[in-house]
């Protein structure tokens, strides 16, 4: 397994994830990781358009960054979320 960085630019606004690093055998289906780390199974389904994310794997920037430890789970391990607050 590998360790991604994904990142997407579809939604740059409040309320969203910018990035995520996860672990998936290749790039492919790194673009296919959602950010959301309890997310069941990972994979992106019909919910994406909740624009929190993108709207299509087509949207996702994958870059490689290094071996992931023996036995990560296919999945998000972390990731970056821009939410709204006000004081």
């Amino acid at each position: 397994m590998k360790l991604f960085l994904i990142l997407q630019t579809e939604n740059d606004n409040y309320d969203t994830f910018t990035s995520s690093v996860v672990c998936a055998p290749d790039a492919d289906t790194a673009r296919q990781i959602t950010p959301y780390v309890n997310d069941k199974d990972g994979v992106m389904h019909k919910n994406w358009k909740d624009r929190c994310w993108c709207s299509n794997a087509k949207y996702v920037n994958a870059t490689y960054l290094g071996e992931a430890r023996d036995g990560l789970p296919v999945g998000a391990v972390c990731s970056s979320f821009n939410a709204a607050w006000t004081l």
